[in-house]
């Protein structure tokens, strides 16, 4: 139960900090958008996006003083990266991220960001059933 307690409790944190974040500025909180409004010509510390992110990157570490997570990795680095890379262009190509269709998008209502959801949903669940079955048994 304590697992399903800090799931819904992140889960309403997520949700309070997209709705504050458009409540105050306006825009939607997806990541690569905010990352792509830290690349713009403007003082990095003035940007509500450096902020929001900062708050991003830093609170794993406060939960960590807290809590002590059990965190395995059993993939290799470089398979890790090639990841990232990976989810670096369908972001691109989907013209958002997860959090900007899975969590904002959908919140709105947002036809193009359900059907961008489904199909990343889709890509993950073949994907991991590639990599566990398929490439795991080679």
């Amino acid at each position: 139960m304590h697992s399903i307690l800090l799931a819904l409790m992140g889960g309403v944190l997520i949700g309070l900090a997209v709705i504050g974040y458009l409540y105050v500025n306006g825009r939607i909180a997806g990541i690569s958008g905010l990352i792509a409004q830290l690349l713009q010509p403007k003082s990095l510390f003035k940007s509500p996006a450096f902020w929001f992110l900062l708050g991003l990157l830093i609170t794993p570490f406060i939960y960590q003083l807290f809590v002590k997570p059990e965190i395995i990795l059993e993939s290799s680095p470089i398979a890790l990266v090639a990841a990232g890379v990976l989810v670096g262009f369908g972001t691109r190509l989907g013209s958002g991220c997860t959090s900007g269709h899975g969590i904002c998008g959908i919140s709105r209502l947002s036809i193009r960001s359900i059907i961008a959801t489904m199909i990343f949903m889709f890509a993950g669940i073949v994907t991991v059933y590639i990599a566990r079955h398929l490439v795991g048994a080679m």
